[in-house]
């Protein structure tokens, strides 16, 4: 022990929290950070634009339960990475983003690259700061690490000026802080839980929603204690975001088309971490029936009642309640069968219609078929990555995911261009499973260079485009409202994006024909390297309709 550079202290302090990698786009003001990592064991991976190490860190959260880090640099660095942390706050993920900056002796008066990153991230962090001092830089650390998993996830800030980064700090003081073994995760009111059991003892027709927060509840450390827990009140169930998964694939009260026939005849709904916004029409009739009495359950106690009104709001962990509520049920006799019998009637009525775009063998392949082929070759422990608007949205509904597996999204913000981030991170993470990264042609286009980042570096992720030569989420609408003839900016070509990854030294794959898909995906799984089946696919109606504001 001894006397170490601030970089060094650092990557010491991240170790204490089991960081394993640092996603990153190197600058001058954190090059000392990455010296810190290598003496520390940190995989130090590089990516060929900010915005992609900041939804890296995204992604590895997602995938181990723990903060991912990125580290950027100074001035166009923060700013390039603003659109990943946004996303990461929205999606509620937690993650620490290290920001460089010039040294705080030369503040103020025109350094390289010397702007306001703390006020900057502000707006869109659980907490923005610069660490004041190297011998403070551990304390920082288990700080940002604490902030970012408390109550509801999220990303912090911490900005490290040059010159702190470059002096030295004896690494045999720890802080007095320590890193928490894990989140405190909050129960609720035992008042609300006893509320929100009456009224699921007294209904007819419930229903269950869960959302993201699920993920960091202390339930899915054994994933069939969720199962266990929502059998025991034998209503329907439906999940999004980071939930899918959490339930396995032929669990009997499992439902995903039936939601809008659910919704609009529930008389008792429980909400469980995941807001009333776009994505379930606000809470508003005729979505959800006009007399359904609401629980709702949140991890932010300023969420309850947000958009609607609510009937009973608890504050707590999603897992913590839903184990609260089974055990004041105890004693209840609960039996909703003809109500769980409807609505998979209604279930099985939409996936008949689904399944004759699933089997179609017309060329080029329909959509829904792609995603089908690729689902056939999905094993227990892969990550399925979404990358884009209407192909994604269908491989939403198509592929069946079940715990470990995860299906990752970008989420509520809709970011585009999220997928070699969540990939690269995902792979690194899961070294054993295949990542799959389902991209429409237009989301592409974002990041496409990272797959040099990937075949570099070793990190093989397997991508499927589906190619219908356009941004057709935005513009069927477009068309629908304008006419084709002023249906501009959302029209592109069948680009050969797979050329793009042979260029970058991974494996490219032209698909045009159903006879040739299969054998792509195959060859592309087994490839080892970085991979891209680009596949032209056929139009469908199968996502007309959809929202896209």
């Amino acid at each position: 022990m001894g006397f170490a550079h601030g970089g060094r202290l650092t990557a010491q302090a991240l170790k204490r929290h089991g960081t394993t990698h640092l996603f990153t786009l190197c600058g001058g003001h954190i090059q000392a950070i990455y010296d810190g990592c290598i003496d520390e064991g940190i995989r130090v991976v590089d990516v060929r634009h900010e915005q992609t190490a900041g939804h890296a860190a995204d992604g590895y959260a997602r995938v181990t339960g723990r903060p991912g880090v990125c580290a950027v640099t100074a001035g166009p660095g923060v700013t390039d990475v603003v659109t990943a942390i946004a996303n990461a706050q929205r999606a509620q993920i937690p993650l620490v983003c290290i920001g460089g900056a010039g040294p705080k002796l030369l503040c103020d008066m025109g350094s390289l690259q010397d702007m306001d990153h703390v006020a900057l991230m502000r707006p869109i962090t659980k907490w923005s700061v610069q660490v004041p001092e190297t011998r403070r830089i551990g304390e920082y650390v288990d700080a940002a690490f604490r902030v970012a998993q408390a109550n509801v996830p999220g990303p912090v800030f911490l900005e490290m000026p040059l010159d702190l980064l470059m002096n030295v700090g004896d690494d045999a003081e720890l802080p007095a802080t320590r890193p928490l073994e894990e989140p405190p995760r909050p129960a609720g009111d035992p008042r609300s839980i006893t509320k929100a059991a009456e009224l699921l003892r007294s209904a007819k027709r419930p229903c269950f929603l869960v959302g993201t927060q699920v993920r960091w509840s202390p339930i899915l450390k054994t994933p069939s204690r969720l199962a266990k827990v929502l059998e025991r009140f034998g209503a329907p169930v439906y999940v999004n975001g980071m939930a899918r998964g959490a339930l396995p694939t032929t669990h009997p009260l499992l439902f995903s088309r039936s939601r809008r026939f659910a919704l609009g005849q529930a008389d008792v709904v429980f909400v469980l971490g995941t807001p009333f916004d776009f994505r379930v029409d606000y809470g508003r009739s005729p979505t959800w029936a006009e007399g359904a009495k609401i629980v709702q359950i949140d991890l932010d106690g300023a969420e309850l009642g947000r958009n609607r009104r609510i009937d009973v709001g608890v504050h707590a962990d999603s897992g913590v309640f839903l184990e609260q509520l089974a055990r004041e049920l105890d004693d209840a006799k609960l039996d909703f069968a003809d109500w769980v019998t409807a609505v998979r009637a209604d279930e099985t009525k939409r996936r008949a219609k689904m399944e004759t775009e699933i089997n179609a063998s017309d060329n080029p392949p329909n959509p829904l078929r792609v995603c089908a082929e690729l689902g056939k070759r999905l094993k227990p422990n892969d990550v399925v990555i979404g990358d884009g608007g209407d192909f994604v949205a269908t491989a939403a509904y198509v592929l069946k995911m079940e715990w470990p597996q995860l299906w990752m999204d970008p989420g509520p913000l809709g970011t585009l261009g999220v997928g070699p981030g969540y990939a690269m991170a995902a792979k690194l993470a899961r070294p054993d499973a295949n990542v799959v990264l389902v991209y429409g042609d237009g989301s592409f286009g974002l990041h496409g260079l990272e797959f040099e980042a990937m075949a570099r570096q070793n990190i093989p992720v397997v991508a499927v485009i589906g190619n219908d030569a356009g941004w057709t989420q935005i513009r069927r609408g477009q068309v629908e409202l304008y006419g084709e003839q002023r249906a501009v900016a959302t029209a592109l070509e069948h680009t050969r994006y797979e050329k793009v990854v042979e260029a970058c030294g991974g494996k490219g794959f032209w698909v045009e024909t159903v006879e040739q898909l299969g054998p792509a995906l195959d060859e592309a799984f087994a490839c080892g390297k970085p991979a891209c089946v680009n596949v032209k696919i056929a139009k469908s109606d199968f996502r007309k309709g959809a929202i896209s504001v």
